[in-house]
């Protein structure tokens, strides 16, 4: 690896460990130019892994905190399976619904498959294969490989044109201090408005944690679906906050 390619490494390292950093500072540490070191976050910038900033650079946490896709999918995957089939089970024909782009709702939509009484909107691509039988509408937006999704704010435009009777999101964590939590800055807000009803569906594993952003208080939530693995007290506590359904 040559002295650049280390060098680049290392800032990427360093930002991970400070959150962000001055091009003096990173040039005093490398013992280089602030313009090589402008060089080096002009690339690391351009492949979208940190963010420049008025005389430095941050790690670009959209990036950092976004988990392979088909890792996600396997984490917890009996328990999103249960979490699907009873979240299905909400869902009437001639209904309309909104699904998010994460990995617990795709099980939804796996519960879905021979439902063509019903329509579905999302920005997530990697529900398409399971909902061929049901009217499907695709927000437009930019296509973000990661998640295997639509974002930007044509993902939001379109969502705050929408009134269908049903929303199910997930999130990374909910929080009892800070309430639902996301690791993703760009989840889009409109959906908690894009329909009658919202149901939060996530892993018990996330319960109780901690995420990067505040997304949503848990009494916005007309719902929470989980699985059988939540602590007792955790399902007490949050039973005084909204309604609770354990799939088992």
């Amino acid at each position: 690896m040559s002295s650049h390619a280390m060098r680049k490494k290392e800032i990427l390292s360093l930002l991970t460990h400070h959150g962000s950093l001055s091009i003096p500072e990173l040039a005093r540490h490398f013992s280089v130019s602030e313009m090589t070191i402008r060089r080096d976050i002009h690339q690391l910038a351009e492949s979208g892994r940190i963010i420049r900033t008025p005389g430095g650079a941050t790690l670009n946490r959209a990036i950092t905190f976004e988990r392979d896709f088909s890792d996600r999918l396997r984490k917890m995957s009996e328990a999103k399976d249960k979490i699907g089939r009873a979240a299905a089970a909400l869902i009437k024909d001639g209904e309309s619904i909104v699904l998010d782009s994460g990995t617990t709702t795709l099980n939804i939509a796996r519960h879905l498959r021979d439902r063509k009484e019903i329509t579905v909107i999302t920005f997530s691509l990697a529900v398409l294969d399971d909902l061929y039988a049901a009217r499907l509408e695709l927000t437009g937006g930019r296509y973000r490989p990661s998640s295997l999704d639509l974002v930007g704010h044509q993902v939001s435009d379109y969502l705050g044109r929408v009134h269908a009777n049903k929303v199910f999101f997930g999130a990374a964590a909910v929080s009892f201090q800070k309430g639902v939590m996301v690791n993703d800055p760009e989840a889009p807000r409109e959906m908690l408005q894009a329909g009658s009803e919202r149901f939060l569906v996530i892993d018990s594993s996330k319960i109780g944690t901690e995420a990067l952003y505040v997304y949503c208080p848990v009494e916005e939530c007309d719902g929470i679906i989980t699985d059988d693995g939540i602590q007792p007290e955790d399902l007490r506590r949050l039973r005084k906050l909204t309604n609770v359904t354990v799939a088992e």
